[in-house]
């Protein structure tokens, strides 16, 4: 046998060798080589929906209030989370033919928006007073062609009182307007409010609010002080009375002390039209001056100034000095007050009718002087 005969059999005997060790079955018959097969197509799973990162509810005030931390936010949605990081809102999911635009409108019916309370009346005591606030929705103010009721709940024990509506009263200029009711709270502590809308901004929200035992603002049913305010007799000149720039000179005739010894009941409004924070001041002694045109000769109107030297501040409140009736009427004793407006109708007795936190409609007032008169 020749060399080349051996060196073949050596070869052959070697790819032998590596067959069997890749795994090979070596008496295997071969296949004819075929295309790849390809892969069936992968179906994408949808990609969760984005979730907003939880964001702080901010408070929202009236100027010249303190701030109240409201329960409900304009953000607990997910739609409003979403508008608030920038994430994308999750989808509704439609029945099967339902098109988007479809289930979202039912979403939508579905669930109400949630709603933001600012409280208008901070200062609130055991008995029956006005409550007043003002809603938002993540798209404005809620107006009156909503119908709001509201429902106080003694948080210790979780006493639920009856259910009140409230009404709707517009503010100066129609910017803006609070719903407002007369609530009874018949013990102190901690309460909160259910709050419910039925309207096109329905919706649902809860207030926690605190009932004080007390005040230091003279409560309805008592009298408060016999204060020698300022008038235009007293004082002398107009602008030594008031900040008012067009001033009714009606309300600068008589002192609070001189109406209550009368046999007239009165309104006493205490403001500062030219300095207040929410710009409702001046309308609200213009709402007492409404009035007084319509009761002429029926009961006693009078403006108190908040400054006792409205003459020297030109323009700077540094230089503001708080009148002593203001003091008298504990005003300055409410925590976090700056210069916000109050009005008080007294009966005839002197007695308090009823009091108003903030602007007060013409028709409130007229309804606690009213009351009084009959």
């Amino acid at each position: 046998m020749g060399a080349f005969p051996i060196i073949l059999a050596s070869a052959l005997l070697m790819l032998l060798t590596l067959a069997v060790a890749c795994g090979a079955d070596p008496t295997a018959t071969p296949v004819p080589s075929q295309p790849a097969a390809m892969p069936p197509a992968a179906t994408e799973a949808p990609a969760p929906a984005a979730t907003a990162k939880p964001q702080p509810v901010a408070t929202q005030v009236i100027e010249g209030h303190q701030p109240t931390a409201p329960v409900a936010s304009a953000t607990s949605t997910p739609a409003a989370q979403a508008a608030a990081t920038g994430a994308a809102a999750p989808q509704p999911t439609g029945a099967p033919g339902e098109s988007a635009s479809d289930s979202t409108a039912t979403e939508a019916a579905a669930e109400p928006l949630d709603l933001n309370v600012i409280m208008a009346t901070t200062v609130l005591e055991v008995g029956e007073q006005r409550v007043a606030f003002l809603l938002t929705t993540p798209t404005g103010l809620v107006k009156g062609d909503t119908e709001v009721s509201i429902t106080p709940v003694y948080l210790p024990d979780s006493a639920v009182g009856e259910s009140i509506v409230t009404r709707f009263h517009q503010w100066p200029y129609g910017v803006r307007g609070a719903f407002a009711a007369n609530v009874d709270f018949d013990r102190p502590g901690q309460w909160r409010l259910d709050i419910t809308a039925e309207g096109p901004d329905g919706g649902h929200a809860m207030q926690e609010i605190e009932i004080l035992e007390d005040s230091s603002v003279p409560f309805i049913g008592t009298v408060g002080p016999l204060s020698e305010n300022k008038t235009l007799g007293s004082a002398g000149a107009i602008e030594l009375v008031t900040t008012d720039y067009s001033p009714d000179l009606s309300l600068y005739e008589v002192t609070i002390r001189e109406a209550v010894e009368s046999p007239l009941p009165a309104v006493v409004v205490f403001a500062s039209p030219a300095f207040c924070t929410t710009a409702t001041c001046g309308p609200q002694v213009d709402a007492v001056s409404e009035l007084r045109e319509t009761y002429v000769g029926q009961a006693h109107f009078i403006h108190v100034e908040i400054y006792d030297n409205p003459d020297e501040i030109q323009g700077d409140l540094d230089r503001a000095e708080i009148a002593p009736t203001v003091d008298e009427w504990g005003l300055t004793s409410i925590p976090h007050w700056f210069n916000e407006s109050w009005t008080f109708v007294l009966d005839a007795d002197g007695r308090i009718q009823d009091r108003f936190e903030g602007f007060a409609t013409v028709v409130e007032l007229e309804e606690a002087l009213q009351a009084t008169l009959n």
